[in-house]
């Protein structure tokens, strides 16, 4: 199911509104078969990894991120009836979908044909890969994920505002392979008009990832000039069409919107080992009581880039 769900990440960011599912055929420890949701959200994962299998998916277990589509669509039949015309004998899923097209449909009509299902192996680790599709479902907007470059003193920026470069160049390759895996990429006004930002990705072989470009301002007609959406307030995120991934990523009132909001599920700290001193901060996130500061993140992955330190916290929701 690892390898699965890696697979799965290949096409986080390119498949909105459908989910970046990963999936593999196997049988006698041999993968027969590999496939991942294509852009634009078809060919599915498993139809993609039934195609490569061919005839030796018969007898074969498949390992698969998400409950098979019980639905059938314009754009392709259902999984479900692709995997039991297939001739699986066992199909092993992580999650349940819950599109209600689906939502344990698939999982009946696999067993109504004599197949074998198993449930829930590597559930935590399939749903921080199609984080964006279960937050769409389950909130009605996009995962998001802000980005902060900060030094060791928690400044984002000189006091005058600049900021390029906090961090070094393998911190800052890693954002641009970050960038890749979201739906779109937004800034407020003050970024804009200060660093006129390309927001692209610049990594070689992945320039065609560049996502979206958003603008978070209440005047109208900002950023119309350069090919952006605008939108006035965070909220507004949900209103994003084609949108299940969004990276946030300047400036300072902006981060402290959102986090105000409480609409951060992620963060990414890109710690460099300067001191600023006198350097622009987050500032008011509409906390009143310190105990109300503590419990509401946690730790999920540490690992040095160059001279910097990347952190990754997870917003801690029931």
């Amino acid at each position: 199911m690892a390898a699965a769900t890696a697979l799965g990440g290949r096409g986080r960011g390119r498949t909105a509104p459908n989910p970046n599912v990963g999936c593999l055929v196997v049988r006698d420890g041999r993968v027969l078969g590999r496939g991942w949701t294509q852009p634009g959200g078809r060919p599915h994962a498993e139809a993609m990894a039934l195609a490569e299998a061919a005839e030796k998916s018969r007898g074969a277990t498949v390992f698969t991120t998400l409950e098979p589509c019980a639905h059938v669509s314009t754009r392709g039949p259902a999984c479900a009836d692709l995997l039991i015309a297939a001739g699986v004998a066992r199909v092993v899923i992580a999650l349940r979908d819950p599109d209600v097209r689906t939502d344990g449909a698939g999982i009946a009509r696999l067993q109504a044909a004599g197949i074998a299902v198993d449930t829930g192996t590597g559930a935590a680790e399939a749903a921080r890969s199609i984080a964006g599709f279960l937050t769409r479902r389950a909130l009605g907007r996009p995962f998001v994920s802000l980005k902060l470059a900060v030094s060791l003193d928690g400044a984002v920026a000189l006091a005058d505002g600049s900021s390029q470069w906090i961090t070094g160049p393998v911190a800052r390759a890693h954002a641009h392979l970050e960038r890749a895996r979201h739906d779109a990429i937004l800034v407020g006004r003050g970024t804009l008009e200060a660093d006129r930002p390309r927001l692209d990705v610049r990594l070689p072989g992945l320039e065609d990832r560049s996502p979206r470009r958003i603008l978070l301002s209440t005047r109208s007609g900002a950023g119309d000039e350069h090919g952006w959406t605008r939108i006035a307030a965070p909220a507004d995120i949900a209103s994003l069409a084609r949108v299940d991934q969004l990276l946030v990523e300047g400036g300072v009132r902006t981060a402290a919107a959102f986090l105000a909001a409480d609409l951060v599920d992620r963060m990414l700290f890109y710690r460099a080992p300067i001191l600023i001193g006198g350097g622009r901060t987050l500032g008011e996130i509409g906390l009143e009581h310190l105990p109300e500061a503590h419990g509401r993140w946690r730790l999920h992955d540490a690992r040095q880039l160059g001279s910097d330190r990347l952190e990754v916290y997870e917003r801690a929701r029931s």
